[in-house]
């Protein structure tokens, strides 16, 4: 990649804008925040070093509000026949061989991310193809980070068709703070890189499960970031990735 393109990525990365499931609840608390903070302001001469404190607490608040529901510009710069990218931003957790019961019923390598509570929540669709099955399954509300997480938790899957036909799945997991899946992919669809997937809301996870023989191309605790980072090549043919 040319450093011509890396500030154009650098660029789109750092463009922020809000996510959708956020404007709502932003401007919800933005007014609430306001109704307080002129009541702090309006009884001063009564509350006295209280009111800063309301409005130090209020600015916090809303901030970790507003850092939680931005959403960045992001274009893939690079080939997309067989690469898979990061679905979310956070950290690789696992890479492991597992049976996967609930579409494949056989075996699959599975990259799992983590994602805190810090980090973007966006969810990004991973590979390029057509939507053949979404679905929806209620659990539990397990940390994210736990083994378990993946077949317990409260969850929405998405299963990709590449034009190879091979299958990858990205399955959307909740976590202890997470209690809302929201994913916007549709049976039928066609799909690429770059298109929004959904959004969880507070910590969780995004598990990744895709063919054996696939490529891996990240390492555990890697830091991904969503729609950049390579997560592997699929087999069906010879790609490049560039990782982030």
């Amino acid at each position: 990649m040319t450093t011509n393109n890396k500030l154009i990525r650098n660029k789109r990365r750092n463009k922020i804008r809000i996510h959708r499931e956020g404007v709502s609840p932003l401007i919800t608390c933005g007014l609430c925040g306001a109704v307080v903070c002129g009541a702090a302001w309006y009884f001063m001469d009564y509350l006295g070093f209280v009111s800063y404190i309301i409005f130090a607490v209020s600015t916090i608040l809303y901030g970790i509000l507003y850092n939680f529901y931005r959403c960045p510009i992001r274009m893939f710069q690079g080939a997309t026949t067989n690469v898979v990218v990061a679905p979310a931003d956070g950290h690789i957790v696992v890479i492991e061989e597992v049976e996967e019961m609930e579409y494949f019923h056989d075996k699959r390598l599975m990259v799992s991310i983590f994602m805190s509570p810090t980090n973007v929540h966006a969810n990004w669709i991973p590979c390029e193809g057509t939507i053949v099955k979404v679905g929806h399954q209620k659990g539990n509300f397990k940390a994210a980070y736990l083994p378990k997480a993946s077949t317990e938790n409260e969850r929405s899957m998405v299963v990709i068709r590449t034009p190879h036909g091979e299958e990858v799945m990205a399955r959307q997991i909740a976590g202890a703070m997470a209690r809302r899946i929201v994913t916007y992919s549709k049976e039928g669809e066609e799909c690429f890189i770059d298109d929004h997937m959904g959004f969880i809301k507070l910590g969780s996870r995004v598990d990744v499960y895709l063919p054996l023989g696939t490529e891996i191309k990240v390492q555990m605790g890697q830091a991904t970031v969503g729609d950049e980072t390579v997560l592997a090549i699929l087999k069906g043919g010879e790609s490049e990735g560039q990782t982030v």
